[in-house]
């Protein structure tokens, strides 16, 4: 068994991180999933989420919305439309998304058309802001 994966991570615009790492674990329409060296082929859709690796004993994260999570020979490919480094999130930015949401939700009723983009918006905010949250902990 393999004691690392190769970890690529992929946006329509570049590739974000192509690196070893030890375990890796996401958030897929099922919920919370994990994978380390060694693990059966898996193909699964991802949610508005977090993902986490650990290299070297070192954990990072990640907020990623939607797209697809591949492991295939110790190899993870995820293709989303976006993926931002906990360093890399403007906290106060997410905030100010946050309370926009927060507000556009609370005149539209669940019909409306707009709704399910203001709750993908609304979560996406809470998902930065998470994981913002880990990397001004460190």
């Amino acid at each position: 068994m393999a004691e690392k994966m190769k970890l690529e991570i992929v946006t329509p615009y570049s590739k974000v991180l192509d690196e070893p790492v030890d375990e890796v674990t996401a958030t897929g329409k099922l919920g919370e999933f994990g994978v380390l060296p060694g693990h059966a082929p898996l193909l699964t859709s991802l949610n508005i989420g977090e993902l986490c690796y650990k290299q070297d004993g070192v954990t990072s994260c990640m907020a990623l919305n939607w797209g697809y999570f591949e492991v295939r020979d110790d190899r993870i490919i995820v293709l989303v439309q976006t993926a931002e480094r906990a360093d890399e999130i403007d906290l106060e930015r997410a905030k100010a998304a946050l309370g926009r949401a927060e507000a556009k939700l609370k005149e539209l009723s669940p019909e409306d058309k707009n709704f399910k983009v203001y709750e993908a918006a609304l979560e996406r905010a809470l998902v930065r802001m998470q994981v913002a949250s880990k990397a001004a902990r460190k």
